[in-house]
């Protein structure tokens, strides 16, 4: 009989496949993959308490315990390596804002946890509670929307594509002194490497360096990179500068305007660190580019507060549809508050 409910995760993970192989850069690829592993792993439970087997049920329910246990430990050891990052990030990177993300996370699950430890919400009266569920329900919210775009991310870095590319995009990321930094260097790099590989199977493709002349800088990103590039052996011919973007989503844009008048039909990848590498698929399709990344490693201190502001910057990209439910869920909850307010 259990065997019945094998055919749901199988249909999921068929549907799922077919999104991902359609298109990779969609962040329904990981609320639809979410749903396979979790009805994936109820049918594996289902399963092992239905069977006969004593070994069988204690291999599932064990590790079921094991995992339930730590959990407790895993969010103080989660909350302990969130200061220490920022710690860690304050002194190589220095002491920005845009560096104080892990912090403020951090503190936030403090504050939720001493706000549930010494039940602060019960200090209120009755009417009030809507408004503390209507919280709660956002955060939880929150909590699968964050899950669903890690799972979208983790499956894109397995994006392999393949060496007939036309084209290169290298995004810009700022300069120093008027100088690459490591940063904007490894995504070079990351295109270069490229450029070897395809060169030696079939004809090398393009490398169009992306990103225009910030306010305190003498040249434009795409000059700087270009001039890099140029020192590490690329061909100049083989270049191309696109000068006048601001951001991720005109590096795409103009890109493709640039690509589209010098050939009709072509394939492109883009480049960027890896911590970035989902947000630029998206911008790229908003472009209208049907383009692949690939992306450069980032030291390990600096890719949780980069995946932090990656995932704002997405909360941001679809800020209608999430201040559209905040707003549904807080009208009942103020529903609700008036009519235990009147009836009490």
């Amino acid at each position: 009989m259990y065997l019945y409910f094998g055919v749901v995760p199988l249909v999921l993970f068929i549907i799922f496949m077919i999104s991902y192989l359609i298109d990779s850069r969609k962040l329904i690829n990981g609320l639809l993959f979410n749903f396979f592993l979790v009805t994936f792993f109820m049918f594996c439970l289902f399963a092992s308490l239905s069977s006969d087997s004593h070994l069988l049920k204690l291999a599932i329910v064990i590790p079921i315990g094991a995992l339930l246990l730590l959990i407790p430990f895993a969010v103080v050891a989660f909350t302990v390596a969130l200061f220490i990052n920022a710690r860690t990030l304050f002194r190589k990177e220095g002491r920005r804002f845009s560096n104080s993300l892990t912090l403020l996370l951090g503190i936030a699950i403090v504050a939720y946890f001493f706000i549930g430890l010494f039940n602060l919400s019960g200090r209120f009266s009755l009417e009030f509670q809507p408004f503390f569920a209507a919280v709660s329900f956002i955060i939880f919210y929150f909590l699968v929307h964050v899950s669903n775009f890690l799972s979208a991310y983790f499956l894109y870095q397995f994006n392999r594509p393949r060496l007939n590319q036309d084209f290169i995009i290298v995004l810009g990321s700022g300069l120093i002194n008027d100088k690459v930094p490591p940063l904007l260097a490894s995504r070079i790099n990351k295109a270069i490497e490229f450029y070897y590989k395809q060169a030696k199977v079939t004809t090398p493709p393009t490398i169009i360096f992306s990103g225009g002349q910030g306010p305190n800088e003498g040249l434009s990103e795409a000059e700087a990179m270009q001039s890099y590039a140029l020192e590490k052996g690329i061909p100049f011919e083989h270049t191309l500068q696109e000068n006048k973007s601001v951001n991720t989503y005109e590096n795409m844009l103009f890109s493709k305007r640039i690509m589209d008048t010098l050939k009709p039909k072509y394939n492109s990848i883009f480049t960027t660190n890896n911590f970035h590498l989902f947000r630029a698929g998206l911008y790229a399709r908003q472009a209208g580019l049907n383009s692949q990344g690939i992306g450069a490693k980032t030291a390990f201190y600096y890719w949780p507060n980069a995946m932090i502001r990656e995932y704002v910057a997405i909360v941001v990209m679809g800020k209608k549809r999430h201040l559209s439910i905040i707003g549904i869920v807080f009208f009942f909850a103020a529903l609700l508050s008036l009519f235990l307010y009147l009836f009490d």
